[in-house]
């Protein structure tokens, strides 16, 4: 069968962006992998006909030499030809296989940098970002496959010395557009030097299984929203001969419905009545540790920010604390008695304002402040 255009495989246009081909390979990888169609015999060469397209148009060099010469470009002999499936071998050890070794491309990646570290959010309340905790992370990894060791051969078997490199792991070719003498990873094996010939049951000859893993993590106090903590060696490993890569946390601390935070600051809104803010006085407000004293001085307005020292948040240097900021409303009654009204309204003459009918209306809601 000819070989069909990349562009066409992956349902592209010959303009389309790396992210659009990238979003185009990972729906068809999925679609068409092998183990999501045991009973299609057509299944393998059509997943392998995608990931060569992929491999070719998501290199920008493969990608130009492609557009230019097609598919001549990517026979053997030109620099840019390459990919796990070049050469007619699936190496089902270097892709990570869905139902076996987890999310298809989130596992291993398509790129040749991945180290097998895995991101997930740790969500924490408010109280426990501020003063720190130990919580129990639960996901699932790749590991070694303990049948076989990482080998990927059934139990009593060897992997065999790959005879298209001669267990060197890299081949040389000089034909092709370039008659010039090129070395890169043997497609075969993928640079191992080896190709396993019995596969082991429990991995499927990949070297990997998945598990399920819990782990301990220490939130140290003070950690803010969107901070990350790293757990070495929790992660993937991508490979066998590889190892594991990292678990990275992103912290998601839940919002207080009383509280908010502003740097080492704790800010929130407290309503006190008008004869505390007239004549000052002491009220009861929450804190992060309880029950805390508010000092009001006299003639506090509305908005004022009053301070409360050291009951913030503690600063991640291990010294102190921050300070707990409380903005300070006045509560208005809604109604008011006649001997209420009267008393207010001589408070008003002694003041020297005026209570007019539009006036009273603001006048009513002051029930209770003398009574």
């Amino acid at each position: 069968m000819a070989d069909r255009d990349y562009y066409e495989v992956l349902g592209v246009s010959r303009s389309a962006t790396p992210e659009e081909i990238k979003a185009a390979f990972r729906k068809l990888a999925a679609q068409h992998h092998p183990d999501k169609n045991p009973d299609d015999p057509t299944a393998p060469a059509r997943f392998k006909e995608v990931n060569s397209a992929y491999q070719a148009l998501s290199d920008p060099n493969r990608r130009a030499m492609y557009d230019r010469f097609g598919h001549a470009a990517e026979q053997p002999g030109s620099p840019f030809a390459g990919g796990p499936f070049q050469g007619g071998v699936v190496d089902f050890s270097e892709i990570a296989v869905d139902g076996i070794l987890g999310d298809l491309l989130g596992v291993f990646g398509v790129g040749k940098g991945d180290r097998g570290d895995i991101r997930r959010d740790l969500e924490v309340s408010f109280e426990e970002a501020a003063f720190g905790c130990e919580k129990e992370v639960k996901y699932d990894r790749v590991v070694t496959c303990g049948d076989c060791s990482g080998s990927g051969s059934a139990p009593g078997t060897k992997p065999e010395t790959c005879d298209a490199c001669n267990g060197r792991g890299r081949v040389r070719f000089q034909q092709g557009l370039f008659p010039i003498a090129v070395e890169r990873t043997c497609s075969r094996c993928r640079g191992r030097g080896r190709v396993v010939t019995s596969p082991c049951q429990g991995c499927r000859g990949a070297g990997l299984v998945t598990e399920s893993n819990t782990i301990s993590v220490t939130i140290p106090p003070g950690m803010e929203h969107g901070a990350a903590r790293v757990v070495s060696g929790a992660g993937n490993r991508p490979r066998p001969d590889r190892p594991a890569g990292d678990l990275e946390l992103a912290v998601q601390v839940r919002a207080h419905p009383f509280f908010r935070r502003e740097a080492d600051d704790v800010l929130c809104l407290v309503p006190i009545n008008f004869t505390t803010a007239t004549l000052g006085g002491e009220v009861e407000v929450p804190t992060l540790d309880g029950k805390g004293k508010l000092k009001v001085p006299p003639g506090t307005q509305p908005g004022a920010v009053l301070r409360i020292k050291g009951k913030g948040i503690p600063k991640r240097a291990g010294i102190g604390r921050g300070d707990q900021r409380v903005e300070v409303t006045i509560e208005v009654p809604t109604q008011l008695t006649a001997k209420q009204r009267e008393l207010v309204e001589a408070l008003a003459r002694e003041l020297g304002e005026e209570v007019n009918p539009q006036q009273r209306s603001f006048m009513e809601k002051l029930r209770g402040l003398f009574g």
